[in-house]
């Protein structure tokens, strides 16, 4: 499946006109700064449940509360879902409770209150979240047992440059670690430099997006990862699907999300990683130049791509190295 020459038409067109003030300036910087260390969260007072079950299940499972991530372009509202369930392994959903909202970033001093919602059956809520161009933190807590979560919201301007990356096999040494993560018995490894590459990036200016295949109710123990090793704490989007370990048609998904981001949000992806053949499949379908496609791993260099062997010593010292800043505008 390939964009076709009308669809990358319609998104230089979009580009050019969707925001006609600022449709030639220089976007500005990721506001990483803000979301970094942010400050201490007074939160919600402690209240009872609104259901004796709820606080059974409280009692019986540790909490396993996740943020989705969103991106979106400037001027449009992002809905930001937050997902409240107990144990790792089974799920139990926290149904018809409250949860208050925060958020802190880009112009935004000390956390601001959202607003209270109540889970649906899914143990979901949804946020409507409306900011200006910047990055931000949202936190949600739980009133019944101050149990919480937290994630990011991006919003971009057009022509944003972005480096993309995967995560199992690019990031860490192989597609399984996650699944010790998961279950608690690892710490999945980094390739060494892998951080100091997405670092790297980051420094110079550019939007980070960590792409994975990983089902979305591992988001927790993903952003854990990424906390722990030190990477950019940025923008993290998993597979929306649920039914087992090993979601089906990665490459669909990863094709499908790329589209969102260089259609809908209009990144400037000018840098993608991977290791496997559904990343190169999925980069080229949606229009990423091989020679902007890094493999690592068995498939390094495969179909036109470029490799990257064994870490990231080198292509740090080389080809980081050497890349100029994203010529973006500091906050």
């Amino acid at each position: 499946m390939t964009r076709t020459v009308a669809q990358m038409l319609a998104r230089m067109l979009w580009i050019l006109c969707a925001v006609p003030s600022a449709a030639f300036a220089q976007p500005t910087c990721p506001d990483y700064a803000s979301v970094a260390n942010p400050p201490a969260l007074q939160g919600p007072a402690r209240r009872s449940f609104r259901h004796s079950g709820s606080q059974l299940l409280s009692w019986t499972y540790p909490p396993y509360h996740m943020v989705h991530d969103q991106i979106v372009p400037a001027g449009v509202q992002a809905t930001v879902v937050g997902k409240f369930d107990y144990s790792g392994v089974l799920h139990k959903d926290l149904e018809d409770e409250d949860v208050h909202v925060y958020i802190t970033g880009t112009l935004t001093p000390g956390w601001q209150y959202v607003g209270k919602y109540r889970t649906d059956s899914d143990g979901k809520i949804y946020v409507p979240i409306s900011r200006p161009v910047g990055e931000y933190r949202v936190a949600m807590i739980v009133e019944g047992d101050l149990s919480s979560a937290s994630g990011f919201v991006s919003v971009v301007e057009p022509g944003r440059k972005t480096v993309l990356f995967d995560i199992d096999g690019t990031l860490t040494l192989n597609d399984f670690e996650m699944v010790g993560d998961y279950l608690g018995v690892s710490t999945a490894q980094a390739y060494p430099y892998a951080v100091d590459v997405v670092n790297s990036y980051a420094a110079l200016g550019y939007q980070i997006v960590y792409l994975t295949g990983r089902p979305y109710w591992v988001a927790k123990d993903t952003r854990e990862w990424i906390q722990y090793k030190g990477l950019l704490n940025g923008h993290v989007h998993t597979n929306p699907y649920g039914g087992g370990p090993i979601p089906p048609d990665t490459e669909q998904y990863k094709i499908d999300y790329l589209s969102y981001l260089l259609d809908d949000v209009g990144l400037d992806i000018v840098r993608v990683y991977g290791n496997a053949t559904t990343d190169i499949s999925a980069y080229a379908a949606v229009g990423l130049p091989k020679a902007s496609t890094y493999i690592i791993g068995e498939h390094a260099g495969a179909d036109g791509t470029l490799p990257i062997w064994n870490d990231y010593f080198q292509h740090l010292g080389t080809v980081v190295a050497s890349t100029p800043a994203a010529g973006c505008i500091p906050r």
